[in-house]
Order: structure tokens, then C-alpha cells, then sequence
């Protein structure tokens, strides 16, 4: 699986902004996929999941309330939709794909395949 990420930019705070990620091979729909994002001098956290048929979400904390994951297996496409952007969103979106479902998604380690990130910048 090949992950292709793409949708970030500059966007002032208190705006909103969807980043995509595209996924090409085969039986996209089994698999989980999370959103992980690396501010500057910081580790790469965990944002948000989906499962693979899209009806079940999990968001770390600090996005909860204004960030919605979801996805089209029709389009082998996952969507993040981020509102109310603060500036301490600031970061590296990377994708990633589970081949098989853990419990310990959110950390990194259970992810097989990753994206190469798009930047997403929010002004004050």
C-alpha cells in the first residue's frame, strides 16, 4: 500500500482545513488508518483513527471536539477535517495504515505503511 497525503496549506486561526490521503493498492476497506502529525522540534503524536468499514473513530484529546476523521473506500480515500485550527496545530500530517487492527492505535509502532506528510500552518 502507497500513501499519498495532501490538502495542507496556511490557514489563519479559527479557520478550517481537510487534508486527504490516497491510498492505491488493493482491500483498502481492511484496513484502519490513522492521522499523526510532528510539530516543529516535537515528537510526531498521535490525532485521530478510523476503522475500516468507517464506523468507528477515536481522536486524541487535543483534537477532539474539532477534528472529524473519515473515509471513502470507494475512493480509497481518508479525509481529516479540521476546524477551529489553533495555532499549536501546527504540524507534519502524516497518514498511516494498519494491515490488521490493534488495540494500540494510537501508537506509531502498530502502523505498516505511512504517507509523506503535507504541512499544515496556522497563523495567529
Amino acid at each position: 500500500v502507497q500513501l499519498q497525503a495532501s490538502g495542507g496549506g496556511l490557514v489563519q486561526a479559527g479557520g478550517s482545513l481537510r487534508v486527504s490521503c490516497a491510498a492505491s493498492g488493493r482491500a483498502f476497506s481492511t484496513y484502519s488508518m490513522g492521522w499523526f502529525r510532528q510539530a516543529p522540534g516535537k515528537e510526531r503524536e498521535f490525532a485521530a483513527w478510523i476503522n475500516g468499514i468507517g464506523g468507528t473513530t477515536s481522536y486524541a484529546d487535543s483534537v477532539k471536539g474539532r477534528f472529524t476523521i473519515s473515509r471513502d473506500n470507494a475512493k480509497n480515500t481518508v479525509f481529516l477535517r479540521m476546524n477551529n485550527l489553533k495555532p499549536e496545530d501546527t504540524a507534519v500530517y502524516f497518514c498511516a495504515a494498519q494491515r490488521y487492527y490493534t488495540a494500540n492505535f494510537r501508537s506509531q509502532a502498530d502502523y505498516d505503511y505511512w504517507g509523506q506528510g503535507t504541512l499544515v500552518t496556522v497563523s495567529s
